[in-house]
């Protein structure tokens, strides 16, 4: 059985700009109601896992570096505006930053220096009452500070202890530190994003630790399963390295299978054409005319250019991949000939499969966005209201509420010192006062 707690309520306001459903929906009970886990991670891969699971329920306590906490709340700008009436000692603190309000939603902050003796009693008093230890230290760190997996595991048998690393716990990179850009060149992403005849090019998110942190969380609850089965706790050894392999998916067979090594085609498809962005007068358009059938409803019905789909160069998609660079150039010099709006209602209803282009606000304005949700407002102590992105999940219709928005650093050190250690009001003075919290 998991350990259950309470959790202290607060005040939040929580604002949808979805309409309402036909019929009302249910959504489910939080899942992971009564599961503590005490993250020790920073950035995103971790953090990212972290929410996720927060999200489902499970009280997230964050434990942060005390001056400073996760390096990401000096990722500025942007951040949010302050409040004039933000909560007394908070005027030392930097604004909250963008990039960490974006993946720290319903969880604790809790500021504690473990290398301090003091302060590591305080992880392990902890330990002692969790469900779930998530680090990303680099590997054996944590080993020489009494923090590692067998030192907590003899504090908590049951305890799941997930890793997040760079490269992982063996091997001769595991000692490496993990950045994503790095990784994503190092495992195969880079070498196959961007145009051919440019250099290898990044993703525009840190794509490698986001689906790290999915790997971490879905292990995390698989985990647990695991200890209801056989009450012992997990070590779970998850990391960046892995994930961007593992994560390359049917170009990863291809050179498996076949040998066949994979290159860069921006975005075109390297054997169904035409599949990639094209211009237009005012913007782009993604078109994927995946068969020949849809190669004549474009040719004939969208781009009123009919004789394409009788030219022998273009008549079967084979033949369409020997002459791309025609076939392009003959649909580019189409489509600019007007606008993006004026294409998209060519497109529509024709079953081609098409998309726009669209910018981070053409995004959050598209009708869909707004239909499904997809970003919610909270109240934030220090900022105010704030906007964030959504969970991307719903269970009976109904996402799983923001209980708490992401915290500002050490908001909830004595509340968890006091309620769930008993610790007195003394006790943390003098722990404040030696810089232990």
């Amino acid at each position: 059985m998991f350990n259950v707690l309470r959790v202290p309520r607060t005040r939040l306001l929580v604002r949808s700009n979805a309409s309402l459903a036909h019929k009302r929906p249910t959504g489910i009970p939080p899942p992971l109601q009564g599961v503590r886990i005490l993250d020790l991670t920073r950035v995103l891969a971790g953090p990212t896992a972290t929410m996720l699971l927060a999200d489902l329920g499970a009280d997230v306590i964050k434990v942060e570096e005390v001056s400073r906490g996760d390096d990401t709340r000096s990722w500025n700008p942007p951040s949010a505006p302050l409040k004039e009436d933000a909560p007394k000692g908070t005027a030392h603190l930097p604004p909250e930053s963008a990039y960490f309000l974006a993946v720290n939603r319903n969880k604790r902050s809790i500021t504690v220096n473990f290398k301090k003796p003091e302060g590591l009693e305080i992880l392990h008093e902890l330990i002692r009452k969790a469900d779930v230890l998530v680090e990303n230290y680099i590997p054996g760190k944590l080993d020489e500070i009494g923090l590692g997996w067998d030192d907590c595991r003899k504090l908590n048998e049951r305890l799941v202890y997930a890793s997040i690393t760079g490269y992982g716990q063996t091997g001769p990179y595991a000692k490496n530190a993990g950045y994503d850009v790095v990784i994503e060149g190092e495992a195969g992403l880079m070498h196959i994003t961007g145009e051919p005849d440019r250099p290898p090019c990044k993703v525009g998110v840190a794509v490698t630790d986001i689906s790290t942190g999915l790997y971490a969380h879905g292990s995390i609850l698989a985990a647990l399963l695991s200890r209801q089965q056989t009450g012992k706790g997990v070590w779970i050894d998850c990391n960046l390295f892995d994930t961007q392999i593992a994560g390359l998916a049917n170009v990863a067979s291809n050179y498996l299978i076949a040998g066949a090594e994979a290159g860069r085609h921006g975005t075109a498809h390297p054997s169904i054409v035409p599949y990639q962005v094209f211009p237009c007068k005012d913007g782009f358009l993604m078109i994927g005319a995946g068969n020949d059938k849809q190669f004549n409803v474009l040719a004939i019905k969208i781009l009123d250019k009919p004789e394409l789909a009788t030219d022998p160069r273009f008549e079967t998609n084979l033949k369409r991949v020997f002459n791309r660079e025609i076939l392009v150039n003959i649909i580019t010099d189409t489509l600019m000939n007007h606008d993006r709006d004026y294409w998209l209602k060519k497109f529509n209803g024709k079953g081609v499969p098409f998309g726009p282009i669209n910018n981070i606000q053409q995004t959050f304005d598209h009708p869909q966005a707004k239909a499904r949700g997809v970003m919610i407002e909270v109240e934030h102590e220090r900022a105010g209201a704030i906007k964030l992105v959504a969970p991307a999940v719903s269970y009976n219709g109904k996402r799983m509420p923001v209980r708490r928005p992401p915290p500002w650093l050490s908001q909830h050190t004595e509340e968890v010192l006091r309620e769930e250690l008993g610790y007195t009001p003394d006790q943390i003075s003098k722990l404040r006062a030696d810089k232990v919290i």
